[in-house]
């Protein structure tokens, strides 16, 4: 069943364009462990935060892209740059009007 993960992070004051940077860099492997959609948003009102929505073929799929090397590196390059305040929520996609 399609696995939805949307989510919040916390970064440290000015450096949300850096985070953005790294997480919107093209990452073949993502497509090939089952990502559909990851998309990556700023609001100016919340300057603080990066907004991420992903759509996987799988919470197992989701969950195996975490070991990939590209997406460890991403995750260890971004880290220093977080605070640590991170929100969010996970679902099993039931269904979409775009899509049969």
């Amino acid at each position: 069943m399609t696995f939805a993960n949307v989510g919040t992070l916390g970064v440290q004051p000015g450096k949300r364009d850096e985070v953005v940077a790294i997480l919107t860099r093209p990452n073949p492997q993502l497509d090939e462990a089952g990502c559909l959609l990851y998309e990556v948003g700023i609001d100016d009102d919340d300057p603080d935060t990066v907004f991420v929505a992903e759509l996987w073929t799988s919470a197992e799929a989701h969950r195996a892209s975490l070991q990939l090397d590209s997406v460890r590196a991403a995750i260890q390059e971004a880290m220093p740059l977080l605070t640590g305040q991170m929100g969010g929520i996970t679902f099993a996609v039931s269904g979409s009007p775009l899509r049969n």
